[in-house]
């Protein structure tokens, strides 16, 4: 399972339809769309709302929303945020309204159960207003009775709200501004995320909806990995933070993984790693294959002198250290000979479910190969791994 931005054209649209409520809004991407698309959209006796659609955060605050304007003012408020590196758009029919009626609304699965935090004085300010923010554990209904009445809103009709959350499989949904008439609502902004895994069970929205404000700069192999981690019940990371640096680290667990680069960064060697990253959830062979894969492909395109591949990370708790590393040397294996000739060195540390298998697959694999590298088990404190390789 991942928790992935849904677009807010998406997110309106699966709302909407739910509820049972009407929404002009287009979705417009400027990379494969004509023109024709907002002419047909826009109406000459209206006024529209343009913003991107990517899934960045204060939009308003970064010029990235025009509101109040017609057909010409849509076209060129496009084109300019095109010339900002943007794709992705939401024209919408601009809603006059008071605002003193803007309330504040966000709901957040959790371990615990859904959260609700809500104002009674919502928009671009929020932040500003944080001590008039409630946060409350939705629980039962007297919960949902001091929700609904702190933002002025019908009982019956937050409990519908509550309901489409639930049944669109949304892990966080922000509402901001939300426009409140006891018995009617309309929706302004909204920011989603939703559960990936449940893109079989809905029709409202599809992994097309999925947003990433990094998406425009994300390389063709951290992409993958999106795509990787919002079809699986495993989880999966990769962020590059220098292509042409020298440590590539193949992490596995949340924990561990932040620990290792903090190591890094902690001997002085922070300018020198190449990506963050993490897999966890217990990946299948086949997915580790291709997370190695896509990591080894930033590995090779390194334009760095001295290399090397850390695959480390704690002792798994279920995690199966055999299956994940046959996936491991699966990919290693395609490229055995490019890190040969490259030089680059490999360095692991592991431990949990098989970890004896595993270690010994991967030990003589490397020594089979006439790779470069050592290969430790749990007895390695966990950081250790990390000046033996940098050295």
């Amino acid at each position: 399972m991942a928790r992935v931005a849904l677009s807010e054209y998406a997110a309106k649209m699966a709302l909407h339809t739910f509820l049972g409520l009407t929404y002009h809004g287009l979705s417009f991407n400027a990379d494969t769309d004509v023109v024709e698309k907002i002419n047909e959209f826009v109406r000459p006796d209206r006024k529209y709302v343009v913003k991107v659609d990517e899934g960045v955060k204060r939009r308003m605050k970064q010029g990235l929303v025009t509101l109040d304007t017609d057909l010409n003012g849509v076209i060129l408020a496009i084109e300019n945020y095109r010339k900002r590196g943007y794709s992705y758009f939401l024209v919408e029919e601009y809603v006059p309204h008071d605002s003193s009626l803007e309330k504040y609304l966000s709901l957040e699965r959790t371990t615990l159960g859904t959260v609700v935090s809500y104002s009674h004085k919502g928009g671009i300010d929020i932040e500003k207003h944080k001590e008039e923010v409630e946060t409350l554990l939705l629980k039962d209904l007297q919960a949902a009775r001091s929700v609904a009445e702190g933002l002025g809103m019908d009982e019956e009709v937050f409990l519908k709200l509550k309901e489409a959350f639930d049944d669109l499989y949304f892990s966080f949904l922000e509402i901001n501004p939300l426009v409140v008439k006891f018995d009617s609502f309309q929706i302004l902004d909204i920011a989603g995320e939703v559960d990936s895994a449940a893109e079989f069970f809905v029709q409202d929205w599809s992994s097309s909806d999925f947003r990433n404000a990094r998406a425009s700069k994300l390389t063709d192999e951290e992409k993958n990995i999106l795509r990787l981690s919002a079809k699986s019940p495993a989880a999966f990371k990769l962020n590059v933070l220098n292509p042409d640096g020298s440590i590539f680290m193949l992490l596995s667990g949340g924990g561990a993984s932040i620990v290792l680069a903090d190591e890094v960064k902690n001997i002085g060697h922070g300018g020198e790693l190449a990506n963050y990253g993490e897999y966890s959830g217990n990946p299948n062979e086949e997915e580790t294959y291709i997370y190695t894969k896509n990591l080894l492909s930033l590995l090779l395109k390194s334009e760095s002198d001295k290399k090397v591949l850390i695959i480390a990370g704690g002792v798994a708790n279920f995690t199966d250290v055999r299956i994940t590393f046959k996936g491991i040397i699966n990919a290693i294996s395609e490229v055995s000979e490019k890190l040969k000739d490259q030089g680059i060195e490999i360095y692991v540390r592991r431990g949990g479910p098989h970890q004896k298998e595993g270690l010994k697959l991967i030990s003589d694999f490397v020594s089979e190969n006439g790779l470069i590298g050592k290969v430790h088990g749990p007895e390695m404190i966990l950081t250790d791994i990390i000046h033996e390789a940098i050295k």
